[in-house]
């Protein structure tokens, strides 16, 4: 499958690019950047072709990896929708219900495959420990916290990010701790959020089909604070989320593997748009009670 990467960043050049670069069945055709000469440099060292024009690069490709802010991400997600591209998106998948369902509809109009890449559920152990939750059913509660230091003193490129510090921590990481209990627990049909310091936020959700679950988000904890935890209660016990023992760029092969998939099948992925779109919806609700 011939695979085109939009974007240049520290994502793009650390995770999508090597993945793509390295995968079996993934020739990675070309990039194209925001920043022209940030896409030179990357695709230099990803052996490929800078484009200049998204145009040029969708019309060489049979699919997309987007590594770009989530409100640049969504046109162009349809864009390449549009051109007959299948998608293999970051989270969130938008910032706002519009642009969310717009990919959708485009999508499933279209009849392209898409992924959307959370990281949880093509990591190892904690893809197979989300697999094993959803068969064994029944929970009744759920718990999830991604707290990091990205705005509190920890060592990492993303902190410079102009999104991220606009946004905060409920978009960067909180569609990672919806992905594990939306599954679990299934559709929220009531969010109540409460802002703490910094870009701190807590979530209360109610479920359907009665479950319950809290959510908390933050990057401004410092580093001795930071950590993810995860876990559902219910008829089965506890079940608590195990850490993750790869690094991204490994789950993102997954995701890769995920695409091919369900473009062979034409069967969609568990993480597609419409997911991607659920996310954003819940996530839409939560900022709404904050501004």
């Amino acid at each position: 499958m011939r695979v085109g990467l939009l974007g240049s960043g520290p994502w793009a050049a650390r995770t999508h690019g090597p993945a793509l670069r390295t995968h079996p069945e993934a020739e990675l055709v070309g990039v194209w950047g925001r920043r022209p000469e940030a896409a030179r440099e990357l695709a230099t060292d990803l052996g490929c072709r800078p484009y200049g024009e998204v145009t040029e690069l969708l019309s060489d490709c049979d699919a997309v990896a987007i590594a770009l802010p989530p409100d640049v991400q969504a046109p162009l997600a349809v864009q390449a929708a549009e051109s007959g591209c299948h998608l293999l998106l970051d989270k969130p998948l938008a910032t706002t219900r519009a642009g969310a369902e717009q990919v959708r509809t485009s999508a499933e109009r279209v009849g392209i495959a898409s992924v959307v890449f959370f990281t949880l559920h093509f990591s190892e152990p904690t893809g197979s420990w989300i697999r094993r939750q959803r068969q064994d059913g029944e929970w009744l509660l759920g718990r999830a916290d991604w707290l990091s230091p990205v705005f509190g003193g920890g060592d990492t490129p993303y902190g410079d990010s102009p999104w991220r510090r606009e946004k905060g921590a409920l978009w960067d990481v909180g569609p990672h701790a919806l992905s594990v209990l939306l599954p679990l627990l299934g559709e929220v049909s009531q969010v109540r959020a409460t802002a703490g310091p910094g870009d701190t936020v807590q979530l209360a959700l109610r479920h359907e089909g009665g479950a319950a679950s809290t959510v908390t988000v933050s990057h401004t904890v410092p580093p001795q604070a930071a950590g993810v935890s995860a876990e559902v209660r219910g008829a089965p016990g506890v079940a608590t989320l195990p850490l993750r023992e790869e690094e991204p760029a490994d789950a993102f092969g997954r995701a890769i593997d995920a695409l091919l998939e369900a473009v062979r099948t034409g069967r969609a992925h568990e993480c597609d748009v419409r997911f991607g779109a659920e996310v954003t919806d819940v996530l839409t609700r939560a900022a709404e009670q904050l501004s």
